[in-house]
């Protein structure tokens, strides 16, 4: 019988089969790292967010905003925020065919009672969180100025209202 040549075809075939589960392990390994760095883009906004509100540090048009509305006149002075979690859900492909995630972020505050002032430190929260997530990714020029949605490579994010507990 003749042997010869048989080790080089099954030494192909298993290098062959090495190198295709190598190249798909990449590629999932690279699906997940940019999902990573975009959560923890958005704890970092999330947690920018939290600071401004918390110290009242507001862009000179929201400070004029409410400083003339007695609804939000308690948004300047500090508060304690925290966040609790932030989760994600996915919502299918958007019009570009990155997968659209949608991410909550709990939040808890003693010092954020009515339904206006929560709304308006979720609505800064969540700016940071979308904020951060584009400056990551660097695609500002793809997005508009409240960047919604923040986009990465692969994924579009946008933010639901912050859930109060």
């Amino acid at each position: 019988m003749d042997n010869k040549g048989q080790i080089t075809v099954e030494l192909l075939l298993l290098i062959s089969f090495a190198l295709i589960s190598a190249i798909l392990l990449a590629n999932a390994i690279i699906d997940a790292n940019e999902l990573n760095v975009a959560m923890a883009s958005a704890r970092d906004g999330a947690f920018e967010g939290i600071s401004s509100n918390g110290l009242a540090i507001y862009p000179k048009e929201s400070y004029d905003n409410y400083s003339k509305d007695p609804k939000k006149k308690s948004l300047l002075r500090e508060k304690c925020i925290r966040i609790i979690k932030i989760n994600q859900t996915i919502k299918g492909k958007d019009n570009f065919n990155r997968t659209r995630i949608q991410l909550k972020i709990y939040a808890s505050s003693p010092d954020v009672k009515t339904k206006e002032e929560k709304e308006s430190v979720g609505d800064r929260i969540n700016y940071n969180v979308r904020k951060s997530i584009t400056k990551s990714f660097k695609s500002e020029n793809i997005t508009n100025k409240l960047f919604n949605p923040a986009f990465s490579n692969k994924y579009s994010f946008t933010t639901a209202n912050v859930v109060w507990v």
